[in-house]
């Protein structure tokens, strides 16, 4: 079960040697964008192993410490030095070594995965060609963001995006009732979880239009009322990125709050490696999970493992202390609800780009990973796919398409007793779920 291990909270956190490359990788992304990745490059093995061999990042928790009983935490982690994989990548590809990022300061350019990069992954080229027009996907985050809308903006034009503004409706920013106006107090450290979710939603679904509503504060109670907002509003995907310790109250938070057939509910798994946590609890949202995302020479051009940093830094998963499990999870070593049902990318490692300027942390261009990168990756695939059918739970979708998944098949996040809650496997294990998108045939009704 899901422990109070403190979150990372003004700790500097080192990851350790990355998985060495053993064969040349060759690069792909799109070149579409105002900023798309290189052209395809092969780049030879001594090259990358010499980038890889130096990689290590240390990130940061945006926001603090393990919450109290009823509370949750948001589950982004911010790079705050080091080399990541986008790093290692264009360093390889101009035969340099690769720069870092220096401590408590964001980068004039991105330094993570953006947009092409995030769509090369998970088969979504085609896909993103309507990206996600006619839907509305609601981000549901604590506190305010007062530069939400102007970071989104320079995030969309630097990648070449659509504009997503107010002025012209595909933006709009709320309290947990509803109000433009009336809205919570500030607080610097969800604000850089508000971007990465902004940010992630328009990378994957640049289209679609997007609601924001923000919490009061980080009660279950108030995140809970948010989501519930969220769907009166319209929204039928709806993005959750924070969670907290299991309780005896889970399921009538069930019921109040995350109980909405015919809207995608998707919840970070958590970030503090094996356990389990809620909402991601819920049998009525998607759980997702989160994993390191490489550059390779399959023919996919990436490779996905389990994100697992330490002993209690990675993705989370297992087995529910109270949900009850839903009748289309059918794996026989827990009874009661299962974490996780799908995952993406969240090792900060092979974070993606996010622009973030209010508050301390609120620099610019920054590099987030964490489960709170993989949740509304997922809720735009959603999006992506078409609307759910009126009665239906989403979450079962990729359970009847797990052949249009990509397996993600190793790793681990920690040490349990029944293999699969904790180890990846071939089909379906808990850190992983089903696996990563493969275009979105495994997120239709």
């Amino acid at each position: 079960m899901r422990t109070n291990a403190p979150h990372i909270s003004g700790r500097w956190h080192r990851i350790g040697t990355a998985a060495a490359a053993g064969a040349a990788l060759l690069v792909t992304g799109l070149s579409t964008a105002a900023h798309a990745d290189p052209a395809p490059h092969k780049v030879s093995a001594r090259t990358l192993a010499a980038a890889v061999a130096k990689a290590h990042v240390r990130y940061e928790s945006a926001c603090g410490t393990t919450p109290k009983k009823g509370y949750a935490a948001c589950d982004a982690l911010r790079v705050t030095s080091g080399t990541t994989a986008y790093l290692e990548k264009q360093a390889a590809l101009k035969g340099v070594a690769p720069r870092t990022i220096r401590p408590d300061a964001a980068s004039a350019t991105p330094t993570g995965y953006g947009p092409s990069d995030l769509r090369s992954a998970y088969g979504l080229t085609s896909a993103s060609s309507s990206g996600g027009s006619g839907q509305t996907i609601a981000i549901v985050d604590a506190y305010d963001d007062p530069n939400a809308e102007a970071d989104l903006a320079t995030y969309r034009s630097y990648y070449g995006l659509s504009a997503c503004t107010t002025a012209n409706g595909c933006f709009k920013k709320v309290s947990q009732t509803g109000s433009t106006t009336s809205l919570p107090a500030a607080d610097s450290g969800w604000a850089g979880e508000i971007s990465l979710d902004l940010d992630m939603v328009s990378a994957i679904a640049p289209n679609a239009h997007i609601l924001l509503v923000e919490a009061k504060s980080s009660s279950m109670a108030n995140l809970g009322t948010a989501v519930n907002e969220a769907v009166k509003l319209g929204a039928r995907f709806v993005s959750n990125s924070y969670g907290g310790s299991e309780s005896s109250s889970d399921t009538s938070y069930d019921s109040s709050y995350f109980n909405h057939p015919g809207v995608a509910i998707t919840v970070s798994a958590g970030d503090e490696a094996y356990g389990a946590e809620y909402p991601a609890a819920s049998r009525y949202v998607t759980a997702v999970g989160g994993t390191r995302l490489s550059t390779s020479s399959t023919s996919r051009g990436w490779t996905e493992s389990v994100w697992k940093t330490s002993s209690t830094e990675g993705t989370g998963s297992g087995c529910s202390a109270y949900d009850a499990k839903p009748s289309w999870q059918t794996d026989t070593g827990c009874s009661k609800r299962m974490i996780a049902d799908v995952s993406a990318v969240a090792d900060p490692a092979t974070g993606v780009s996010v622009y973030d300027t209010y508050g301390a942390d609120g620099t610019g261009w920054n590099t987030y990973g964490g489960t709170s990168a993989s949740a509304p990756i997922i809720a735009a695939v959603y999006a992506l796919a078409g609307t759910p059918g009126s009665s239906d739970y989403p979450a079962q979708y990729p359970y009847r398409h797990t052949s249009a998944l990509n397996d993600v098949t190793t790793g681990n996040n920690g040490s349990c007793s029944t293999g699969y809650f904790c180890t990846a496997a071939t089909g379906y294990d808990g850190p992983t779920g089903w696996g990563t998108p493969a275009g979105v045939s495994a997120f239709t009704g």
